[in-house]
């Protein structure tokens, strides 16, 4: 963004009152909270007043996410209220944010990313242990069919089951019951609260790849908002958002959602990006993964004039360069059309099948 027109977005928002649009839970609020705090130094002058509300997703806590089939479940009440401009932009957790956004929406913003690895937290009898080292049949609890599908093939000897709730509500069910040995939750949540010292055990890669977006918040704002569009467009971390980008970008191809296990990595090294994709049948037995990589070097801003009001993978990233985006978006396709190509759309139909099934 230009110096003019950062100062007139500057100008435009300080006379008015930015309504901020969160989920009730205290992770969502805390992260709400360092968006807000970041928006404030970038804009000293601008208010901002946050509004907290339920999500369906937060009402139905006896059934699986994978199973209630919605795919906006922690979006559509907040975006209801975007549209209806009762707020003016909306913090959430990027991984949450379908791939395709209502019409007339945008992510306007993707912060810098914590780490987007998933941890493992033990119940407090088996604190000294890991997961190669829990007993067998030990069950661990987790509502995503991503981590459990990764995690049966590699810790064979444990069981794997269901658990609903927020990050508190979690963290409670395992120490104040014996339902559960551990719980694997994303790690970005534990450390945004401040509660590291729960964490047990960091899952890398090998063992367990994240979800789209993980361990991002994403900014979501109406397009023709424009004001809003460049006053949060100061909070874009480049490596961020082109990994977000090639992620989403992936999932998008492969329609992939909650109801299926689709998992990734992505890393930035020397300007080269690059994207792990994988998928799973339900019991991890089936799989296909595969990295590719493309060139996102830097060009002179003569060089990339293109507009920069243009969505990738539902993304308006203002002030990244067109063409970095444009590479990290046909990454993801690339990706997915080498997995499709090798039958990864029979694996996720299987999967969403026995899902349904079940």
């Amino acid at each position: 963004m230009s110096a003019t027109r950062n100062s007139a977005a500057h100008n435009e928002n300080s006379s008015r009152i930015i309504r901020v649009g969160t989920r009730k839970s205290q992770l969502a609020r805390t992260q709400t909270g360092f968006v807000t705090d970041m928006l404030k130094q970038c804009y000293p002058n601008t208010q901002l007043e946050i509004i907290a509300m339920t999500t369906t997703g937060d009402k139905i806590l006896d059934t699986a996410l994978s199973k209630i089939g919605e795919k906006s479940l922690f979006t559509k009440e907040l975006e209801t209220a975007l549209e209806k401009n009762e707020v003016d932009l909306v913090v959430h957790s990027l991984k949450d944010l379908p791939t395709t956004l209502p019409p007339g929406f945008t992510i306007g913003a993707i912060c810098k990313r914590e780490i987007p690895f998933d941890a493992v937290v033990l119940h407090p009898s088996h604190a000294d242990k890991s997961l190669d080292t829990l007993p067998g049949r030990s069950i661990v609890g987790t509502s995503s069919l991503r981590r459990a599908a990764q995690l049966r093939r590699r810790f064979p000897h444990l069981e794997f089951k269901d658990i609903r709730g927020n990050l508190n509500t979690r963290l409670k069910k395992l120490d104040e019951k014996n339902d559960y040995s551990a719980i694997v939750l994303a790690a970005a949540g534990l450390r945004r609260m401040g509660w590291e010292n729960r964490i047990s055990q960091i899952l890398q890669p090998e063992d367990c790849m994240y979800a789209v977006g993980q361990g991002a918040l994403g900014v979501e704002v109406r397009m023709n908002d424009t004001a809003v569009l460049d006053m949060v467009s100061a909070l874009n971390d480049t490596e961020t958002v082109l990994r977000c980008i090639a992620e989403r970008s992936f999932m998008k191809h492969l329609e992939g959602g909650c109801s299926v296990p689709v998992a990734v990595h992505s890393a930035v090294n020397e300007n080269q990006l690059y994207l792990t994709g994988a998928v799973y049948s339900l019991d991890g037995s089936d799989s296909l993964k595969e990295t590719m990589q493309t060139s996102i070097s830097p060009q002179t801003q003569d060089e990339d004039r293109g507009d920069d009001d243009v969505q990738h993978a539902g993304v308006t990233a203002k002030k990244i360069p067109q063409h970095s985006q444009i590479a990290a978006e046909k990454l993801g396709i690339h990706l997915a059309n080498l997995l499709l190509s090798k039958g990864a759309k029979e694996i996720l139909t299987v999967a969403r099948q026995l899902n349904d099934a079940r």
